[in-house]
């Protein structure tokens, strides 16, 4: 019944101009090249730190296939294209990597104006940030082995803590939903801890603090069904967004090199059924937990449409949103959405020279998903070909 749709390419690439299609094609065929994209992305990371003049380029080819703009208004023209075509928007403030105090305030501060930007426009529903962007990763860290803070850590920990309350303050207020992004087995405990809190504070009536599962931890669906058994016995609603994962390499490493036991799938089926496991898990508790289903997995996609279907759950339940990233999955996202499905794209938008560290991530991960990347590519062939026609 819904096997063939995800194949529309007139539906997926129809926001993408001539030009635009052919970029496209461009980057994912160099994006398909492994050694080419580790060399790429050493040049570009020297010629950025050397204050070469290379922004310009970087800003008309990969930057703006992958990214909104340089600022929340910047975006605004993609964020109203996509939202004609059905799909809404995550802001995500990319710039990665600062550790101040300066630069945290500075992070609480720039979610609380896109909150505030994004309540009165019904295209920007939902929100997003990553813990270490609003508290130092070695306290996070530090909170997850258990090890005692000194006092000036205590302060520094309690500072995070409140930049957090503020955003999901403000996020209630305004009814703006948190995506809380997750980052490394190794400080996540601590975040898990403070984003729990966060939904018994502000979920009483409905999901918005959402808290990320990676699924290729095997962990994850036994931390998510304790988590339902506390919010049943506390009155407080859960949001997830599931996803497979970001730190595969970062993980493996750390286990070679520490000797511990993996907080990792065996393999990759095993998380592709983890993944599902959790999807169908939060699906049939829909009346207690809010789903966003962050994947580029055309299975798990027409999984979770099949079991709506099945459970009887409305295409456009509040309760359930699929996400794909801007740039890529075009086929799933605007495909579902011309079918009714609740959709957003999450848009990176920050300074061309602060959003890199984001733009290589992505082009290693595409790289390493080599399936995926020869998808996206038979994909924009056959559109090419269907306007040649």
């Amino acid at each position: 019944m819904f096997n063939s749709i995800f194949e529309n390419t007139e539906k997926a690439f129809a926001l993408k101009s001539d030009s635009e299609l052919e970029r496209a094609y461009f980057l994912f065929k160099m994006i398909s090249l492994q050694p080419l994209v580790r060399i790429g992305t050493a040049v570009t990371r020297f010629a950025l730190n050397a204050s070469l003049p290379v922004e310009g380029l970087i800003r008309s080819t990969v930057f703006d296939h992958f990214c909104g703009g340089t600022s929340a208004e910047d975006c605004i023209p993609v964020v109203d294209n996509m939202y004609e075509k059905g799909v809404s928007s995550v802001l995500d403030y990319s710039v990665e990597g600062k550790e101040s105090e300066a630069s945290f305030d500075a992070c609480r501060d720039k979610l609380i104006q896109i909150i505030e930007f994004a309540k009165d426009k019904e295209a920007m529903p939902i929100a997003v940030f990553k813990p270490s962007g609003i508290g130092r990763f070695a306290l996070w860290q530090k909170k997850t082995e258990g090890k005692p803070f000194t006092e000036q850590e205590q302060a520094e920990y309690d500072r995070a803590l409140a930049r957090l309350d503020a955003i999901c303050k403000r996020g209630s207020e305004l009814d703006v939903a948190l995506l809380i992004d997750g980052e490394e087995s190794w400080m996540q405990d601590a975040a898990d801890d403070a984003v729990a809190f966060m939904m018994r504070t502000y979920n009483k009536e409905k999901a918005i603090v959402f808290n990320t599962l990676q699924c290729y931890r095997w962990d994850r669906l036994d931390y998510l069904k304790a988590l339902h058994q506390e919010a049943k016995a506390l009155n407080f609603k859960i949001g997830v967004k599931i996803v497979r994962g970001a730190y595969m390499e970062k993980e493996n490493t750390r286990v070679e090199e520490k000797g511990y036991p993996t907080p990792i799938c065996k393999d990759k089926v095993a998380t592709d059924e983890n993944f599902d496991a959790t999807m169908q898990y939060s699906l049939e508790h829909i009346n207690d937990i809010s789903t966003f289903i962050g994947t580029h997995n055309e299975a798990s996609s027409l999984l979770a449409i099949e079991l709506m279907d099945q459970k009887g759950i409305d295409i456009n339940h509040p309760s359930v949103w699929f996400g794909q990233l801007y740039g890529m999955s075009d086929h799933i996202s605007f495909n579902l959405a011309s079918h009714g499905y609740n959709v957003a794209k999450y848009l990176p938008f920050g300074p061309v020279k602060d959003v890199m560290p984001y733009l290589i991530r992505r082009a290693e991960e595409n790289t390493s998903v080599a399936g995926q990347t020869n998808r996206e590519l038979e994909l924009l062939k056959r559109e090419k070909k269907r306007r040649k026609l």
